[in-house]
C-alpha cells in the first residue's frame, strides 16, 4: 500500500528532523535517489521545516527585519514544496503511462501528489499533537483536548490512506485518469507579478 509506505517516511522525516529541531539543520535523506522513497523524504522534510518557519514568524516579539527575511524564506519553502508534489506526479504519471483509461474513466478532484503532500501535513500535525498531549508542564485539561484532537487527526489519516490507495488503484485498473495542471503561481513571477515587474522598469 503507497499510504503506509509514504507516511512511515514521512514519521521518519519528522523524527529525524526532531533530533536536533532547528530549520537549518542539513538534511540527510537516508533514501538512494532512484528510490520513491527520497522524494517522499524530502518532500516532508520541506513540509518539516516550513512548519517551524511559522511557529517561528508568529513569535509576538520577533525583530521585524527577520520577519521580512523569514517571510522570503517561507516564499521560497511554499514554492519549493509546489515543485516537489509536482515531481511526485510525474513519477506517478510515469508509472501508469502504460495503463490504458476506460471510456467511462472520470478525473480526480486532485492528483495522488496533492493527496501525499495532505497526508504528509497530516503527519507533522499528528506528531505535534502528539508532543502537547504528552507535554509535562501542560494542565490535564489541556491533554484531554489535545487527546480529542489527535483522535480525530489519526481518524482522518485512515481515511486520508483509504482515499489514496482507492485513487491509486482505480488509475492503475484504468477506472481514473491522471491529468497534472501545473500550478502557475504568480506571486513569485518576475513577470507576473505587477508589483516585481513594474520594479524592473
Amino acid at each position: 500500500m503507497f499510504s503506509k509506505l509514504a507516511y512511515s517516511v514521512f514519521e521518519k522525516s519528522i523524527q529525524d528532523y526532531h533530533q536536533l529541531d532547528h530549520v537549518d539543520q542539513p538534511i540527510n535523506n537516508p533514501f538512494p535517489k532512484e528510490q520513491f522513497e527520497h522524494l517522499l523524504y524530502l518532500k516532508n522534510w520541506i513540509d518539516t521545516v516550513q512548519w517551524h518557519f511559522e511557529d517561528i514568524i508568529r513569535d509576538p516579539n520577533i525583530d521585524p527585519v527577520a520577519a521580512l527575511t523569514l517571510k522570503r524564506r517561507i516564499d521560497a519553502s511554499n514554492q519549493e514544496r509546489t515543485d516537489m508534489v509536482e515531481y511526485i506526479d510525474s513519477y506517478f504519471l510515469q508509472k501508469y503511462s502504460h495503463v490504458n483509461a476506460k471510456p467511462e474513466a472520470k478525473i480526480n478532484s486532485e492528483s495522488p501528489a496533492w493527496a501525499f503532500d495532505r497526508l504528509s501535513i497530516l503527519a507533522l500535525k499528528i506528531y505535534h499533537m502528539q508532543e502537547e498531549v504528552s507535554r509535562p508542564d501542560a494542565s490535564q485539561e489541556h491533554k484531554d483536548k489535545c487527546q480529542e484532537k489527535l483522535n480525530v487527526l489519526l481518524e482522518q489519516r485512515t481515511d486520508l490512506s483509504t482515499a489514496i490507495d482507492d485513487l491509486l488503484s482505480d488509475i492503475e485498473n484504468g477506472n481514473k485518469f491522471m491529468k497534472v495542471y501545473k500550478q502557475m503561481k504568480m506571486y513569485n513571477d518576475d513577470d507576473l507579478n505587477p508589483v516585481l515587474y513594474q520594479n524592473k522598469k
